[in-house]
């Protein structure tokens, strides 16, 4: 499993790991990423069952594992979370998982003993370290219905879950970890939004939030990293998109 840093500034960076040439074809690619502070680290959307081997090997080539001290998921879907109770094997006990106040009993499914720290709607504020404050911003609908961005402002970075999300077959890899092409990489994300996301009052609303956060790199849960200009590229052709397409199927 690949693993990249996409930003470092003294002890503080955020790393993305993903692109596992091992990974078996019928298994979706993830997107998983560690933010860390100092000896402090959280997991946003640490993946499935199925990656969690190669991630925990990926990831204690960097830290240990003790430094993991929370676990973000985004929301209920199981290429986010099903590996959580092989993560809570090998973490600390005290170790926080935050997730939607939504599902948090769903998501017990995949892990009876799990205590969640829930968020609100309206999303909230961690301390990761005594520099480092992260802003879990709320994106209802896009596509699940308690659904969580996570927006460091320190690092001027976005992890946005599903949004900007690509499908980038394993034959066009080009080995970088972020988009070069945004006009060529738009066949990889044009389906999977038009499908996925549904609401165009979410999409909206999203759009304006994130419009007003200072962005320097969008961090999807598949496919590649959106950096300087690409974010306001990616930002005002999703706003432009018709998504929903799946509704058709209804009128037949």
């Amino acid at each position: 499993m690949k693993c990249a840093t996409l930003f470092r500034q003294d002890d503080h960076c955020w790393q993305m790991f993903g692109q596992d040439p091992d990974k078996p074809d019928n298994v979706v690619d993830t997107n998983q990423y560690l933010i860390r502070s100092g000896d402090c680290a959280i997991l946003l959307d640490p993946g499935g069952m199925e990656v969690f081997p190669a991630m925990l090997a990926a990831l204690t080539r960097e830290i240990p594992v003790s430094s993991v001290k929370a676990l973000f998921l985004s929301h209920q879907d199981p290429d986010i979370g099903s590996s959580l109770p092989l993560w809570r094997r090998v973490c600390e006990p005290d170790t926080k998982i935050y997730l939607s106040w939504l599902w948090s009993s769903f998501t017990a499914h995949f892990d009876r003993d799990a205590v969640f720290t829930t968020i609100p709607d309206e999303g909230m504020e961690v301390s990761l370290s005594p520099s480092v404050r992260l802003r879990f911003v709320p994106a209802h609908y896009l596509h699940s219905s308690g659904n969580f961005n996570v927006y460091d402002p320190k690092a001027k970075a976005l992890f946005s879950g599903d949004v900007g999300a690509a499908l980038v077959p394993k034959d066009k890899a080009t080995g970088s970890v972020f988009v070069t092409d945004f006009a060529s990489h738009v066949q990889y994300m044009d389906g999977f939004h038009r499908r996925w996301l549904a609401s165009t009052r979410a999409r909206d609303a999203w759009c304006a939030q994130v419009s007003k956060l200072d962005i320097d790199f969008l961090a999807p849960q598949h496919g590649l990293v959106f950096k300087g200009d690409d974010v306001k590229r990616f930002i005002d052709w999703f706003a432009g998109l018709e998504i929903g397409s799946g509704v058709a199927a209804m009128n037949r």
